[in-house]
């Protein structure tokens, strides 16, 4: 087995016990990026120096019997929304361009501390907007598994590096999806924690009541090291719960006999893939042979969750991006165009040229939910009714213990399939925006391939309840072989 083929867990034995040294290991991976990195264009940084440094000083740390943490010496990427000293944050927008991280976001500072070892920071859509990854105003990131589909979005960077085998692990953020959806399009595990869970503090907002960071990874188990790092109240981040930090790994042996596993029929509807849904009704009958029962349940408000994310969604980011202005930090028209005297002129070319075409439609949309007149029948109600949502799920978990449905309707679609189809393209966040809607943690696990494209099978669970959440996608992947499967560039 290749280095760069061993899961988080694996490699940390081995680094733990000397078989390997984390510089090993950080070399072959920047080997991999040089060979593959020009096809799928995960990265808008690497960070190759840091890295080297960060596998040095994690070397010297198991050599002098100082391993603290199974993250110690592990190569790792950061989505480029996400702080981190010495690097860029861009948010793949040309306002940020030439952003410099001022500080150490939270969970880059706590992965730090761990030993991480830095390889760079991963594409996404600009500010976090979008299903594929093909809005970043630098380049598109490709899927692995074929070079010709989007590796899903957001963090479609953060999932393809995975995939392609160009570090062991990567951070992303979802806000309505996107961690889970690329995880499901590149065949990796994605975990979306509880809102909360994780602080956002140094993560470049988009929508500040959906926002979460979380991992993607190889394996279940390597979400829950990951997890074990990074959760935690944070005192920049009021948000943050005081809610004490489990070990995440601790359950994921026990069997899931007896679980209560339930399947919203409002997830199986028209318009979904027919190799998707019996792929996953496959899993759902696999999950029944471990000992879980399974009972149909209704969420009846899942039908307007969509809508009501994309009226919360673009409000929220209307009012973030509005500190983008060409004064204080980023892109200034100034800086090309020094006969502009009128401040009104100042923002809007910086905005005009700063933004991408995704970012400008949510944030006018976002303007007009929000403006006099619009607000009570927009945004108030679209807050009302995501109560109504957050409702259904917590009454559904006094009968069920955990929820199973498809990630996405589809595997990954074609490049520029639907650029020029925005609202098509929201609908592949149809199965995966209820869980940011009500805070609630959800899982993607690999669950099969149709047409040689990996099919995601959620799970979710009450808020909280990550334990349980890693406990059964750790039991059904264990029990499958389809992590296992590697994508061939």
């Amino acid at each position: 087995m290749k280095l760069s083929e061993l899961s988080l867990k694996e490699a940390s034995q081995k680094i733990q016990a000397r078989e390997i040294s984390s510089l090993e290991l950080t070399r072959e991976y920047l080997n991999n990026i040089e060979k593959v990195e020009p096809k799928v264009s995960a990265y808008l940084e690497v960070t190759s120096d840091l890295a080297i440094k960060g596998a040095k000083a994690a070397d010297k740390k198991v050599k002098e019997g100082n391993y603290n943490s199974p993250l110690l010496g592990i190569p790792a990427a950061l989505k480029d929304n996400m702080l981190a000293l010495g690097t860029r944050s861009t948010a793949a927008s040309r306002i940020l361009q030439e952003y410099q991280s001022a500080y150490d976001s939270t969970v880059a500072a706590k992965l730090s501390s761990e030993g991480m070892v830095l390889m760079g920071k991963t594409n996404l859509d600009e500010f976090a907007m979008g299903s594929s990854t093909e809005n970043s105003a630098f380049q598109k990131t490709k899927n692995p598994w074929n070079l010709e589909k989007v590796p899903g979005g957001s963090s479609g960077g953060s999932a393809a590096a995975v995939a392609a085998g160009e570090c062991v692990y990567a951070l992303g953020s979802d806000t309505g999806g996107s961690i889970r959806q690329p995880a499901a399009f590149c065949g990796v595990v994605g975990l979306k924690p509880t809102y909360g869970r994780v602080s956002r503090y140094g993560l470049i907002a988009l929508a500040s009541s959906l926002d979460q960071i979380g991992p993607l990874t190889k394996t279940v188990e390597d979400s829950a090291l990951i997890l074990n790092g990074i959760a935690g109240q944070d005192q920049n981040d009021s948000t943050t719960a005081p809610v004490p930090v489990e070990d995440y790994t601790k359950n994921l042996s026990k069997s899931i006999k007896g679980l209560r596993i339930g399947i919203p029929k409002e997830y199986f509807v028209g318009g979904i893939n027919k190799d998707v849904e019996k792929t996953v009704r496959q899993s759902i009958t696999q999950l029944e042979d471990l000992g879980a029962s399974i009972k149909e349940v209704s969420l009846p408000f899942t039908d307007y969750a969509l809508a009501v994310y994309y009226i919360i969604l673009p409000a929220e980011a209307s009012a973030n991006l509005s500190r983008y202005d060409g004064v204080r930090y980023g892109y200034s028209i100034i800086k090309d165009d020094k006969k502009i005297k009128d401040l009104f002129s100042v923002y809007s070319e910086s905005r005009a040229k700063g933004f991408g075409d995704e970012v400008k439609r949510r944030i006018m949309i976002g303007t007009y939910s929000l403006s006099s007149g619009f607000y009570d029948a927009y945004y108030r109600r679209a807050q009302k009714v995501r109560e109504l949502v957050k409702n259904d799920f917590a009454e559904v978990f006094t009968d069920v213990d955990v929820l199973a449905t498809p990630t996405t309707p589809t595997t990954a679609f074609g490049l520029d399939e639907m650029m020029d189809d925005p609202l098509t393209m929201y609908l592949s966040d149809i199965f995966t925006v209820s869980a940011n809607i009500s805070g609630i943690p959800a899982i993607s696990v690999p669950c099969g391939f149709s047409d040689g494209l990996p099919v995601g099978l959620q799970f979710m669970a009450k808020p909280y309840a990550e334990s349980l959440l890693l406990q059964v996608a750790h039991q059904f992947e264990q029990n499958n072989s389809w992590y296992k499967e590697k994508a061939v560039i």
